[in-house]
């Protein structure tokens, strides 16, 4: 009986909805804190909101390595579940160590405790973040139905990323920035409440470490047979592929996260010179009370997205040509980001000495989220499908370390571009990385026939 999980009125097992509204949960203090650091950090300390007076390029690198040590510690958290600790004891203790860090962020007055916050949160993140995903596919015996049930726990993801950046941040007007940092902490230890009370919903799954578990449509022997098999020129080439689509992927990620601080620094407002407000955050007489709001385009537009493209995929799968390549949809997602930025400079150039219309970033966030939703989502799955059994594991945790170096480099690149944009030279700097961008995703796109022949061999 204890692997029997109680099945929704929908289907999923109950236990489903426990791990995703972890995520929801979860997801919300992340992207709240995500914009927190860039503004807070930037901000005057003698503002009444509470500030650290950095420099916008010392905050954009701060808030960088918090994102970057988020996406590379869940390979070593994922290592002691395979092998060693129970996931569900991981997951609990990742929400713990999140929400004491978060905490820590509270009552922060100086920047040591900052960076003990992220070390916490950034180690809570790695026994969190890819176990809980791998628990709650142990609740499914069937292939098909954990694609669609991961499809609806990204929706659970995007909610939460959307109410932090839209409602929760809506609190720092009345009780200063910091006070955000407490609702973090106190959502991710109501979210490890909210997994132990509903520890039986999942029956025994996760209890043992993942190499332990059983599941019904893999074949153990089968598995292992292929993964002593040793590596074949085609193999080979599949791996060279994936590797091509992945840093190709990074080039969209180092402009997709540099927007951001374009957006907050340049068209943004704030208490510090840092913050030039070249845009008019108003919207049909309505004052939009935050940046954030600029995250939660991004958000909308993803849970909006989601099942259109889920449909507009399989659409085109069941066409005689197939679907379109993971390089051709890698490649319009990086044209359209690097869109994103001819939008920043036709935007600066309307405007003259005044501001331009909020329109415009409304306009930035679409075409840097339309770009992602077109191959972002897709990365395990091309990964899983091409990936040679040996290697799959490897391949998989290779897919987002191009968010890790991406977050790594693009600070470095924003402060390199900024003294210079700041003195009269956006137009000119901001256009070059425009034509880099968009270079890159056509290049990829005029070569995909040739890169699709290298995935497909045999």
């Amino acid at each position: 009986m204890g692997n029997t999980a109680t099945k929704s009125k929908k289907g999923y097992p109950f236990g489903f909805y426990a791990c995703a509204l972890g995520f929801t949960f979860e997801r919300c203090a992340f992207y709240t804190v995500k914009w927190l650091l860039a503004i807070w950090l930037a901000t005057e300390t003698t503002s009444s909101m509470g500030g650290m007076g950095l420099s916008s390029v010392e905050a954009s690198q701060v808030s960088a390595y918090f994102v970057a040590f988020t996406y590379i510690t869940p390979m070593i958290g994922g290592y002691l579940a395979d092998y060693w600790v129970s996931p569900r004891l991981c997951v609990v203790l990742g929400m713990i160590l999140m929400g004491v860090g978060y905490l820590i962020g509270w009552q922060a007055s100086n920047m040591t405790l900052v960076w003990v916050m992220i070390i916490f949160v950034s180690v809570g993140t790695g026994l969190f973040k890819g176990n809980l995903s791998g628990v709650n596919s142990l609740m499914f015996d069937d292939q098909d139905e954990l694609n669609s049930a991961f499809s609806v726990q990204y929706s659970f993801v995007n909610i939460g990323s959307f109410i932090g950046t839209t409602f929760v941040v809506l609190l720092a007007d009345s009780q200063g920035y910091q006070f955000l940092l407490l609702i973090a902490g106190a959502l991710l230890l109501i979210d490890a409440v909210w997994f132990l009370a509903n520890g039986k919903s999942l029956g025994d799954k996760g209890k043992q470490p993942f190499k332990k578990d059983q599941r019904s449509f893999v074949d153990k022997e089968k598995k292992s047979a292929e993964e002593n098999k040793p590596l074949t020129s085609g193999d080979k080439k599949r791996i060279v592929a994936i590797v091509i689509v992945t840093l190709f992927s990074a080039i969209f990620w180092i402009a997709w996260y540099m927007s951001y601080n374009v957006v907050y620094y340049y068209f943004g407002f704030g208490d510090s010179s840092e913050f030039l407000n070249w845009a008019d955050w108003s919207l049909f007489g309505w004052q939009i009370p935050q940046t954030s709001y600029f995250d939660s385009l991004n958000a909308l537009t993803c849970i909006v997205l989601g099942p259109v493209f889920a449909v507009v995929w399989a659409k085109m799968a069941a066409r005689p040509q197939g679907d379109m390549s993971m390089f051709k949809k890698t490649a319009i997602g990086i044209f359209l980001v690097g869109l994103s930025y001819v939008a920043m400079v036709v935007a600066n150039v309307i405007r003259g000495d005044g501001q331009c219309s909020w329109f415009w970033v409304i306009l930035i966030a679409l075409l840097m989220s339309v770009g992602e939703m077109i191959f972002s989502p897709l990365g395990n799955s091309f990964i899983s499908m091409f990936a040679p059994a040996k290697l799959m594991g490897f391949l998989l945790g290779f897919w987002p370390i191009a968010v890790f170096i991406a977050t790594l480099i693009y600070p470095n690149l924003y402060g390199a571009l900024d003294a210079g944009s700041r003195a009269g030279n956006f137009n000119l700097y901001y256009s070059i990385i425009a034509a880099v961008v968009i270079i890159c995703g056509v290049l990829l796109y005029a070569f995909s026939g040739k890169l699709d022949k290298l995935a497909d061999e045999k």
